[in-house]
């Protein structure tokens, strides 16, 4: 297959619907995109009711494009990831995978621009974040949660704030960052270097103050990241986790059992922000990012040493920190249910403790004048307070 035709299905994908956020293109189906979360199916001429494995793996060839690096991967490990542009239209992030024997694909559009801290309504505390000098800054969600968006937005305020080195290692690069205030270089996995953490040794030998590491996947790239961190670097990365507890626990989990003691000594002492997100539905179509947001005081260091006990949770500690902006998935929902961007039935769906989040959509219905119940025609009952035929005081 020609790149031109490859580029004619991408381009008729990409402008089937209004808010694509992934091209799917699986055997047995007919093309899909994902738009505002739900696949769509892709009208295209000539007509394709379902692709077959013959047509998934020439337009996975195609996208290698004769890569030996890519196509040896693929063979061996079943799957691999690397970047494909559009000229002119967009650029994505590309998953090519083996499932059943045959391959399916699915693209990852990124944004041409980066968007800033201000126009993504994050709160004001995420330049505060930018600011750090030192220590580990941890994205965190689930695939598709918009984190890298929210590290580029970050690096981005770095960009115009400071006028230092910033180093990325990613897969592939996703957001091109323009030399404003700070000078960036951006390495990419295959291409630029073998592996996170080899990546990650060498940049310490190449004078930056902020790193950025596009997921700590194995024990060897976290190790290195602390001694980054340690040593006086700005350590940026991310992790699939759903909450600031997981976070701690997978890192943990990376390490044997009689390294736990020291490693969460490193820990309490080099994470400086945990930011978990998830996107919800919003009302009237798209997506709401819902944030966690957890610093680092002596509580949570302590909690981090000795592990969550009974009232030293850490759901708890980011709750007793809401004044310095922290917040939890649940004090995030009820915001957004007051802002009217989401129900009440998708806050308490994405709730992670569905009582605390009720009562919180309870007072913001009452300030609105609104029902807080379903309840209706409560009355006393009409006999109450006459005189019961076994009242003793009757019988005497």
């Amino acid at each position: 297959m020609k790149s031109t035709d490859l580029d004619y299905i991408m381009t008729t994908m990409l402008e089937s619907q209004s808010n694509v956020s992934d091209l799917n293109i699986t055997v047995g189906k007919p093309l899909q995109v994902e738009n505002s979360g739900e696949l769509v199916e892709v009208p295209i001429v000539p007509t394709v009711k379902k692709l077959t494995p013959f047509q998934t793996e020439t337009l996975s060839l195609t996208i290698v494009n004769s890569d030996r690096r890519l196509t040896d991967i693929l063979l061996r490990e079943g799957s691999c990831d690397c970047s494909y542009q559009v000229p002119g239209k967009a650029r994505f992030r590309v998953n090519i995978f083996s499932q059943r024997s045959n391959y399916s694909i699915v693209l990852r559009k990124l944004a041409t621009r980066i968007a800033t801290i201000e126009e993504m309504k994050l709160p004001a505390l995420f330049l505060e974040i930018a600011k750090e000098k030192n220590g580990f800054v941890l994205v965190t969600g689930s695939t598709g949660s918009g984190k890298s968006t929210t590290l580029a937005a970050m690096l981005d305020a770095v960009n115009q704030l400071k006028s230092i080195h910033v180093v990325t290692l990613e897969d592939p690069v996703e957001f091109v960052h323009p030399h404003k205030k700070a000078t960036f270089n951006q390495r990419e996995l295959g291409t630029d270097f073998d592996a996170f953490s080899s990546g990650l040794r060498a940049a310490l030998r190449q004078a930056p103050k902020v790193i950025l590491v596009g997921e700590m996947r194995d024990r060897e790239t976290v190790e290195i990241g602390m001694s980054a961190a340690e040593t006086g670097h700005l350590v940026m990365s991310t992790l699939h986790t759903v909450d600031a507890g997981q976070t701690i626990s997978r890192i943990v989990g990376m390490f044997d059992q009689e390294e736990e003691k020291l490693l969460r000594i490193r820990l309490a002492e080099t994470v400086r922000w945990i930011v978990c997100q998830r996107l919800v539905p919003r009302l009237g179509g798209g997506r709401v990012a819902i944030l966690e947001i957890m610093g680092n005081n002596l509580r949570v260091k302590d909690a981090i040493l000795h592990g969550e006990q009974e009232g030293k949770y850490f759901y708890d500690i980011i709750s007793a920190a809401e004044a310095f902006g922290w917040r939890t998935f649940d004090m995030s929902l009820v915001e957004a249910f007051s802002q009217e961007s989401i129900s009440e039935e998708t806050a308490l769906a994405y709730a992670s403790r569905k009582a605390t989040v009720g009562r919180g959509l309870d007072l913001v219905k009452a300030k609105r004048g609104e029902k807080t119940t379903n309840i209706e025609s409560l009355s006393l009952d009409g006999s109450y307070g006459e005189e019961s035929p076994m009242d003793p005081k009757k019988k005497r």
